[in-house]
């Protein structure tokens, strides 16, 4: 039983750094636009207004001031998507 434990947390962990190493590269990459509105409560990229400081700070899903990185030119065809804060 505990053999599966911790072969289970090794795969969520390794899950948990590729996601992570993904949204870091988008960041550094002039192909990625900041995404208002389609974040997953907790799972924003950054600052998600007054009283939030930063990454996974969002308390709703898609708030409105809430931002993750996507590939440019797909956010405004993601539903509640949108260049700027609403």
């Amino acid at each position: 039983m505990n053999k599966k434990i911790l072969i289970g947390s090794a795969i969520a962990t390794a899950l948990t750094f590729a996601a992570a190493s993904s949204s870091v590269a988008l960041a550094g990459d002039k192909k990625a636009e900041k995404c208002y509105g389609v974040a997953k409560a907790a799972q924003n990229d950054c600052k998600a207004g007054a009283g939030t400081s930063c990454a996974g700070t969002s308390t709703t899903d898609g708030q409105s001031d809430a931002w993750i990185y996507v590939a440019k030119g797909t956010c405004e065809k993601l539903v509640g998507g949108s260049l700027t804060e609403k």
